[in-house]
């Protein structure tokens, strides 16, 4: 039965077929309209753009550097450009399985100590930026990959941790994990932001944004424990009983055997935490950090230029949609990979 005839195959699925094409003509052709046919994209202000009846993309073309960028000086804005093609093109880097080595801990290190001089500059001839100028794209992908790149092997000990045999380290990651899996990531981000200072010696301070990425990783790495824990379960005791027969020590049993089949496993619940932190890391807005939504949100500020909200935040839209999805196809091909 071929897939067009399943559509009328019944007539419950004649029902849906009719029902679904009847909203597909009622809505893509006004949409249609307005996204692209009525848009303006040229307009030199907000009252063309309204006289032209269709989206106001003039709007993103006038404020796109504040929406990428943030606040960052105008005239500088080309370093936080190159950090953000640097990380992506580290995680591109890392995603090819071939340069699974132990190197690869080295050109993270160096790509991120080259993202740091560029965003906060102040060496070779390069002005100095505080963090709190920094925003938009940058800022998301900095919070997004480091909080991948921390998260991710804390994730793994905690696991290990909570499935020793050890009463002492069991115990501790279970408390740890349980209690940070109760709370909601704005939870966190308010303690750290709020109630942390609090807590410091008098005179002792912690940059707001370095207390907003420690508020990610400490909650991504919960989930990730929680998520490689059911990976190692899965691990038949076969194969542990064979690494003990080899004489192998705990670490090279994990390293050699265990972890690479118990993360096989769980590719696909991974990658998603992934995609949850890239776009989890909006919530910093409640904190005041400057990410991408707040630069749409800043950008919609313009007296000039308000009224346009529904294209700021396609547009953002559609660079979480861009990045989410890459992430996405990728763990179906890892996975299938590993199947192999």
């Amino acid at each position: 039965m071929s897939r067009l005839h399943l559509l009328v195959a019944t007539p419950f699925n004649t029902l849906l077929t009719v029902l679904c094409a009847g909203l597909l003509l009622a809505l893509v052709p006004p949409a249609l309209d307005w996204l692209w046919l009525s848009a303006s994209f040229n307009a030199t202000d907000a009252q063309g753009c309204r006289q032209a009846g269709g989206a106001c993309w003039s709007f993103i073309a006038h404020k796109y550097r504040l929406i990428l960028f943030g606040v960052y000086p105008y005239d500088e804005q080309w370093r936080p450009l190159l950090a953000s093609v640097l990380l992506v093109a580290l995680v591109a880097f890392s995603c090819v399985r071939a340069f699974w080595r132990k190197w690869l801990a080295l050109v993270w290190l160096v790509v991120l100590v080259l993202v740091g001089v560029l965003m906060w500059g102040g060496v070779f001839g390069l002005s100095w930026v505080e963090n709190r100028l920094w925003g938009g794209l940058p800022l998301t992908l900095v919070l997004a990959v480091l909080g991948v790149g921390l998260a991710f092997p804390l994730g793994v000990l905690l696991a290990l941790g909570r499935t020793s045999d050890m009463p002492a380290v069991r115990v501790l990651c279970i408390t740890y994990i349980e209690l940070i899996r109760g709370v909601p990531l704005i939870s966190l981000l308010f303690m750290a932001s709020v109630m942390l200072p609090l807590f410091l010696p008098e005179g002792v301070s912690i940059d707001k944004l370095l207390r907003a990425q420690l508020a990610i990783v400490l909650f991504v790495a919960a989930y990730i424990a929680e998520t490689v824990r059911g990976g190692l379960q899965a691990v038949s005791p076969g194969q542990y009983a064979a690494a003990d027969s080899l004489g192998m020590s705990y670490w090279q049993k994990m390293n050699n055997i265990i972890l690479p089949q118990a993360l096989g496993t769980v590719v696909g619940p991974l990658v998603g935490i992934f995609i949850s932190l890239f776009k989890d890391t909006s919530l910093v807005v409640v904190i005041g950090v400057f990410d991408l939504t707040q630069a749409a949100k800043t950008a919609l500020a313009d007296a000039q230029w308000q009224g346009f909200s529904t294209e700021a935040y396609l547009f953002i839209a559609a660079i979480y949609f861009v990045f989410c999805y890459a992430m996405s196809r990728y763990s179906r091909t890892l996975e299938r990979r590993w199947q192999t």
